[in-house]
C-alpha cells in the first residue's frame, strides 16, 4: 500500500532534475560590461578585440574578459561598476569615432550552458537597474502629414479629371483651394470629397476667387492621433528587439505618452541614438530637365530639390516622393547576384506598390534615385568629456535607369557595407515612425540600487521560508520536514519555469514568490491534519496516509483555483508590476500542486509505503 508504480516514480525525479538544471545559471552572478559595436563602415574583429585591450591596459583599467558575442558584437567583462565606467570613459576618448559602447549587466554562467541555452532568468528595471523614458509624440505633426499626403492626392485627383484651379495649399490646419468660378469650385469639391467623405467643407468667396477650406473631421483627426501613437510604439518596440535590447518594456501613457524601460541598459545616450533613429529610404524621379548648377547657386526649380550623392557630387530630384520608408512591409539584407555589392531586398504595401508600379511604368528609360535619411549621431570631446549631437544626413545612395515596371519586391543597392545594408534592413523592417518623439523624462537607475532591492527581496524569501520551515518541522516532524524538502522544490521549480518562459522577475514578482511560500505549505498542513483525523478514528497509518490525501485533495484544488482566478483577472486587469505579480504567483500555483500533492507523496510512499507501521511522526 502507499506506493507509485516506478514511471511515476521516474517522471517526479526527471521533472525536479530539469528544474535543477534551468534553475542552476541563476546561482551565478552578473558582471557590470560593456557592448561595443562598430560605428559605420566599422566591423568588429579579432583586431578590435586586441585595440581594445591595449586601449584599457594604457588606461590602467583592469579587465576580467574581453570576447566576441554574435559575431558583430565585442562584449568586455569589469570585476565592479567603478571599472566598468572608467574603462567606458577610457574607450569613448581614445575610439569614440570607431565604436559605440552600451553599459550592460551580463551574467558569468559557464559556456557550456550558453551553449545549450541555459540562461538565468531577467531581472527587471528595479532589481537590475537600467533605463526610464518616457516619449511624448507630436500628435500635431501626425495631422500634419495627414494633411500634407492628402494635399499631393488632391492634386493628383484634380489633374486627372482637369479641373483647373488656382491655389492649393495647407493652411494651418486646413487645405485651402481657390477657383475662378463657383461652378468650378462646387466640381472640385465633389471630387475631393468623394474619395475621402471624411473631410470637413466651408466654401466662401473673396472677390474674384471663389475658395473651399477642407479639413479633417474629429472623428477622423482622433483616429489619425490614435494611430500614429499606436504605430509609434510598433516601431519602438520592434526597433528595440532588432537592435537586441533585451528585455524592453513599452507601453502607452496617456493620451500621447509613451513609457519606454530598458532593464540592463545603462547608456542614456545610446538609447536616443536607437529610439530616434530614422533610418529610411525615399524613392524620386531625377528631374534631368533643371540645371544642377544654376540649382548648386540657389536657384533650383520649382517642384525639385538639390541633394548630394555619397560622393559629393550634388544632384536635382523631384520633390514628389514615390514610395516612403512606412510604405516598406519587410526588407532582407542581401548581396547583388551581378554586382556582389551589398544589398537591402525591398517589399512594398499594396499603396505602395501600386504607386511604384504606375510611376515606373511611366518613366521606362529615365533615371530614379534612392535617398538614404538617417539620424546620425556624432561624439566629439569638449572640455575633456565626449559629446554627442545628432543630425539629419540625406543622401543619395543610388541613381538607376528604369528599365522595365516593377513593383511590390525589388532591390536597392548603393550602400557601403554588409554592416550598413543589415542595419538598415532592420530599421526598414521595423517601420518608420508615424509622428516626430521628444524625450520629455529620463532616468537612470544604477546597478547598486537594483542590487539592494535583490538583497532585500533574497532577504525577505529567506526570512518568510526560515519561519516556514521552523514551524513545520517542530510541528509535524518527520512530514513536516518532507514539506519543507517539496517547499524548497517549489521555490527552484518557480526559478527554473521563470528562466525557461524567458520571463522577467520584477520586486511584484518576489512578492509573488513570498506569497506563493506561504500558501504552497497550505496543501500539505491540510493533508497531514487529514491524516491526523484518521489516525485518531482508529485507522491503520498506512491507511490514514491514503486517506489523508485523497479526501484533502478537493479542498486543495478548491484553494488553488479560486487563487488562480484572482491571479488571471490580476494579469488580465493590471498594470506591468501587477501582471509580474500575477506570473509569479500563478506559477507558483501550478507548481505548488505539484510538489505538495505528488512529490510529497512520492517521498512519504519512499519512507513508509508498504512497511507495517503503527505509528506515525506526524
Amino acid at each position: 500500500m502507499n506506493r507509485y508504480p516506478l514511471w511515476k516514480n521516474l517522471l517526479i525525479v526527471g521533472v525536479i532534475l530539469v528544474s535543477l538544471v534551468l534553475a542552476w545559471p541563476n546561482l551565478y552572478s552578473q558582471d557590470p560590461s560593456i557592448e561595443l559595436t562598430g560605428a559605420r563602415g566599422v566591423t568588429v574583429t579579432d583586431a578590435s578585440r586586441a585595440e581594445i585591450q591595449a586601449v584599457l591596459e594604457t588606461a590602467g583599467v583592469p579587465l576580467k574578459n574581453i570576447a566576441l558575442r554574435d559575431g558583430d558584437k565585442l562584449l568586455a567583462r569589469f570585476a565592479n561598476a567603478s571599472e566598468q565606467l572608467r574603462g567606458q570613459e577610457a574607450i569613448e576618448q581614445a575610439l569614440s569615432t570607431r565604436y559605440r559602447t552600451a553599459l550592460t549587466l551580463a551574467a558569468d554562467v559557464p559556456r557550456w550552458m550558453t551553449a545549450i541555452g541555459l540562461k538565468p532568468m531577467n531581472l527587471g528595471l528595479d532589481l537590475r537597474g537600467g533605463i526610464h523614458v518616457v516619449i511624448d509624440v507630436d500628435l500635431e505633426a501626425a495631422l500634419e502629414q495627414a494633411l500634407e499626403r492628402n494635399l499631393a492626392d488632391m492634386r493628383t485627383q484634380l489633374r486627372d479629371k482637369k479641373i483647373r484651379y488656382l491655389t492649393l495649399a495647407r493652411e494651418g490646419e486646413q487645405v485651402v483651394a481657390t477657383f475662378n468660378d463657383a461652378e468650378t469650385r462646387d466640381a472640385g469639391v465633389k471630387v475631393l470629397t468623394r474619395n475621402a467623405p471624411d473631410l470637413v467643407v466651408m466654401t466662401s468667396a473673396s472677390g474674384e476667387r471663389f475658395l473651399a477650406q477642407l479639413s479633417l473631421s474629429p472623428t477622423e483627426q482622433r483616429q489619425i492621433k490614435n494611430f500614429a501613437l499606436e504605430q509609434n510604439i510598433t516601431t519602438l518596440r520592434n526597433r528595440v528587439n532588432a537592435l537586441g535590447i533585451a528585455e524592453p518594456s513599452i507601453a502607452r501613457q496617456g493620451e500621447r505618452r509613451i513609457v519606454v524601460q530598458l532593464p540592463g541598459a545603462q547608456d542614456p545616450g545610446r538609447l536616443k541614438e536607437i529610439l530616434g533613429a530614422t533610418a529610411t529610404l525615399e524613392y524620386r524621379l531625377v528631374d534631368t530637365e533643371g540645371s544642377v548648377a544654376a540649382a548648386v547657386e540657389g536657384k533650383v526649380p520649382v517642384g525639385s530639390k538639390l541633394y548630394y550623392e555619397r560622393d559629393g557630387r550634388p544632384i536635382l530630384l523631384k520633390r514628389r516622393v514615390i514610395v516612403t520608408g512606412d510604405q516598406i512591409t519587410d526588407a532582407a539584407a542581401g548581396f547583388d547576384n551581378q554586382s556582389g555589392t551589398p544589398t537591402v531586398f525591398v517589399n512594398l504595401d499594396g499603396q505602395g506598390a501600386r504607386r511604384m508600379r504606375d510611376m515606373t511604368s511611366e518613366n521606362v528609360g529615365k533615371p530614379m534615385a534612392v535617398v538614404f535619411i538617417e539620424n546620425r549621431t556624432t561624439t566629439s570631446m569638449v572640455d575633456g568629456k565626449p559629446v554627442k549631437t545628432t543630425r539629419k544626413v540625406e543622401e543619395v545612395i543610388s541613381v538607376a535607369t528604369i528599365r522595365e515596371p516593377f513593383g511590390a519586391r525589388f532591390q536597392t543597392t548603393g550602400l557601403d557595407s554588409s554592416a550598413e545594408a543589415h542595419n538598415t534592413a532592420l530599421l526598414l523592417r521595423s517601420g518608420a515612425l508615424a509622428a516626430p518623439i521628444q524625450i520629455v523624462e529620463e532616468r537612470t537607475i544604477g546597478p547598486s540600487l537594483g542590487q539592494d532591492n535583490i538583497d532585500q527581496g533574497l532577504f525577505s524569501v529567506l526570512i518568510g521560508l526560515g519561519l516556514v520551515v521552523v514551524f513545520m518541522g517542530v510541528y509535524y516532524r518527520v512530514f513536516g520536514m518532507i514539506a519543507n524538502a517539496v517547499l524548497l522544490l517549489n521555490l527552484v521549480m518557480i526559478i527554473a519555469v521563470l528562466g525557461a518562459l524567458g520571463a522577467t522577475l520584477t520586486m511584484p514578482g518576489i512578492a509573488g514568490m513570498v506569497l506563493t511560500i506561504g500558501m504552497a505549505v497550505d496543501a500539505n498542513v491540510l493533508i497531514f491534519e487529514r491524516i491526523r483525523e484518521e489516525i485518531r478514528i482508529g485507522n491503520s497509518p498506512q491507511a490514514s496516509i491514503a486517506a489523508g490525501y485523497e479526501k484533502a485533495l478537493s479542498s486543495i484544488i478548491d484553494a488553488n483555483v479560486t487563487t488562480l482566478i484572482a491571479a488571471l483577472m490580476l494579469f488580465s486587469f493590471g498594470t506591468g508590476p501587477v501582471k509580474g505579480f500575477a506570473v509569479t504567483l500563478t506559477i507558483g500555483l501550478i507548481t505548488s500542486m505539484f510538489t505538495a500533492i505528488s512529490c510529497s507523496r512520492a517521498a512519504i510512499n519512499a519512507l513508509y509505503g508498504g512497511k507495517r507501521l503503527k505509528t506515525l511522526p506526524v
